[in-house]
């Protein structure tokens, strides 16, 4: 298409967007690049988009974001990616560099599964959504990906893995000598093995059997093998960490600081058993706070490359599911060796800071210590002990930590911190995995205590690497590389949804061309203690980038930090060990990872973490329909929590499960979906219900397979 006919005005646009080729542009901030005044700016830059738009240069979104349209751009038309598959079958191929992930529909997707890096071809936009779409034209490379599924015997000897609606959109065909043992009936883990077309079965191999179909041991490790975890640590690793010496040596701690007659304290859950992190504390003569930070030094025992070492890396993470932890060390290191466990002799990686009383760091050391716990405290004695319900011989270490905590508390918030509250649910199990009560967890200021503290801890090491570099120097790659925790500004068309979901129910949420934490705030202060509150939090936070580790520092927008990085909890993330690593080698003149190193591995640390929380709320969700199962017909008090024109999503406020009243089952109307009010109304009736309404919801159905609650109406 010839740019020869475009104005000046037109051509300039196209430059501006041309140099943000994956962004959406509010028009004020069209106006303001342009150096337009905004009364006459505003009439000549509608006339320029809109002229723009006809010509098929641009598309034009919800809120007035304008963005290029790639489908003119030529050869920027193919592009490669990974492959994310969907429980529904759809596909997004993400591709670095780009804010939006390609849609492929499932007859474009080709032989291409979960994972595998693929070749796209962009065909355009969606009509409604504006989201790109594309097809796979090729199958650069295979992924090692896990499916699940149940094996039957389709006719004699001839076996095929029926897959869960999770997993995969294909089941597979087995041949004999790849079944590892399996017998029909059973949940299995397996691998592709090839699949050249796509109308015929794709070939895997099993990986392992995990119990019986339906089974709750079957249910959990199909959930971890979803999400590429394996419980199971290879022989080999535990091999390894079984041959560390337990002793410490003498000639180790006396080149450490010995901490060994200080008082340090852990405050951890009751059932938790990998005690990552210790506190010091005392007030000095001048007045200010002397806070020490422990950390396990899981590094000591851990070299890098060792089978060991890349075993961690693999995992990246532990797991938190509803009745287990996998963990990401072998249970000898992550519950023994490294576990600051109270009354014993430990190494850990300490980070000490001097604290004025109004929350200015003032100074700070990180060291390698020697530490011995003197109390291993849980969450609600802690708080008791607060709330002067319970004394302790360290109540005045605990007093004084809280002092400290919530000046770092009120002075994070003053300077850009986002103040989420999410509600979480804790179940009852018996003694066969079954949930026989759900409640809401508490949150109490003995959690917010130790968060304030870790963050400080994090802040600090990431700002001391920051103070190494040479004058100027700061991005420079070779210049003390450091892995970051960073989280970059939440979508604007997603904040302009918010604005628009919130507007009928009498919030006013400011959204301009800017992104401020203070007007995010100010919208979570409105609905603080409404029933929207947990809908709007929920909303907020899917509006929000996701946290990611790198080497290229952007700040932490959520927490408002310019340097922020992970070092509190190396039993449980693979990020911290590099921190550990990159802050040992810094102190001793020497160098350990790469720029480059560092961003592959913030990388795969990143996706591994993503996987973590799916598996966390998959396990969640699996209890919550185990729970409602049990209880068909019931009915329950629920805030509606999402409105579609396919039906309506309730959160059931005393147990926090959600479940779907189909538009189908609306029985007393015919209902249509009104999307500028989002809510549904009917049509004879006018019966309206909308986010944020309170309804009585009756349980009439569940799908363990699917994690699905279906509701209807009680009052009916």
């Amino acid at each position: 298409m010839s740019d020869n006919n475009l104005s000046s005005l037109e051509k300039k646009i196209i430059e501006i967007l041309q140099s943000y080729p994956d962004a959406s542009i509010p028009v004020p901030l069209l106006i303001e690049a342009l150096g337009l005044s905004k009364k006459k700016g505003t009439r000549k830059i509608k006339s320029a988009v809109n002229r723009l738009k006809q010509l098929g240069h641009i598309r034009v979104s919800k809120g007035n974001l304008v963005r290029l349209n790639e489908t003119t751009a030529g050869d920027k038309n193919i592009v490669k990616g990974k492959l994310d598959v969907t429980s529904h079958g759809d596909g997004y191929v993400i591709v670095e560099g780009r804010d939006q992930d390609i849609k492929i529909a499932q007859k474009n997707m080709s032989t291409a599964l979960d994972g595998d890096i693929v070749t796209v071809k962009l065909l355009g936009y969606h009509r409604k959504s504006n989201k790109p779409l594309g097809k796979i034209e090729s199958i650069e490379k295979r992924a090692n990906t896990l499916f699940v599924g149940t094996l039957e015997e389709i006719a004699k000897n001839t076996f095929i893995i029926k897959t869960d609606s999770h997993s995969c959109r294909v089941d597979f065909f087995v041949e004999g000598d790849h079944l590892h043992e399996a017998k029909p009936g059973d949940k299995v883990s397996c691998t592709l093995i090839q699949w050249d077309d796509e109308r015929g079965y794709p070939q895997a191999k099993i990986v392992q059997v995990l119990g019986k179909s339906g089974s709750n041991e079957a249910n959990v490790l199909s959930i971890l093998a979803e999400k590429q975890f394996q419980a199971a640590f290879p022989s080999e690793v535990e091999e390894f960490a079984s041959n560390i010496p337990d002793e410490i040596p003498e000639q180790e701690i006396e080149r450490r600081r010995d901490m060994r007659n200080e008082v340090v304290l852990t405050i951890d859950p009751a059932d938790a058993q990998d005690f990552d992190d210790g506190l010091s504390i005392e007030v000095l003569n001048n007045g200010n706070y002397y806070l020490g930070v422990h950390i396990a030094d899981v590094t000591h025992y851990m070299p890098r490359n060792t089978v060991l070492d890349e075993e961690a890396f693999n995992r990246g993470t532990s797991v938190y599911l509803v009745d287990r932890v996998i963990p990401m060390l072998p249970e000898r290191l992550s519950n023994n060796m490294c576990s600051l466990r109270p009354r014993e002799d430990k190494l850990a990686y300490s980070c000490f800071m001097e604290i004025a009383p109004n929350g200015k760091l003032v100074d700070y050391s990180i060291e390698e210590t020697v530490i011995h716990s003197n109390e291993r405290f849980v969450y609600d004695e802690v708080q008791e002990i607060l709330d002067d319900k319970k004394s302790h011989p360290l109540e005045t270490q605990l007093k004084t930590l809280q002092a400290l905590a919530n000046t770092l508390l009120e002075k994070r918030f003053q300077q850009g911190s986002i103040a989420f509250e999410t509600p979480e649910p804790k179940f009852v199990l018996d003694d066969n995995g079954k949930p026989v009560d759900v409640i809401v967890k508490e949150r109490l200021f003995a959690h917010k205590l130790i968060e304030e503290c870790m963050l400080m801890a994090n802040k600090t090491v990431a700002r001391h690497v920051d103070s190494l570099r040479k004058k100027g120097g700061r991005t420079a790659k070779n210049d003390h590389p450091f892995l970051y925790r960073v989280h970059d500004k939440p979508d604007l068309e997603k904040l302009h949804n918010i604005r628009e979901t919130a507007k009928p129910l009498g919030i006013n949420f400011e959204v301009d061309g800017s992104i401020s934490s203070k007007n995010i705030n100010k919208l979570l202060k409105q609905v603080e203690d409404t029933s929207i509150e947990k809908i709007i939090n929920g909303l907020m936070l899917r509006a929000m980038s996701k946290a990611e580790y790198s080497p290229k520092n952007i700040g932490h927008f959520g927490l408002g930090f310019s340097n922020y990085a992970h070092f509190t909890s190396p039993i449980r993330r693979y990020p911290d060990v590099i921190v550990h690593r990159l802050l040992k080698r810094y102190n001793a003149g020497s160098k350990e990872y790469t720029f480059t190193q560092l961003e592959h591995a913030g990388e795969h640390c990143s996706e591994r973490e993503r996987y973590a929380v799916e598996a966390e709320r998959d396990s969640i969700k699996l209890k919550q329909v185990e729970y409602l199962s049990e209880r068909l017909g019931e009915t329950y008090r629920g805030t509606i929590s999402g409105v579609t024109e396919n039906g309506i999503y309730v959160l059931l406020d005393d147990i926090y499960c959600e479940g779907m009243i189909r538009v189908s089952d609306l029985k007393d109307d015919y209902y249509i979906y009104n999307p500028n009010l989002h809510c549904l109304v009917g049509r004879s009736k006018g019966k309206k219900f909308r986010l944020g309404d309170s309804i009585n919801a009756k349980v009439t159905r569940t799908d363990l397979d699917k994690r699905q609650i279906d509701l209807v109406i009680a009052d009916f």
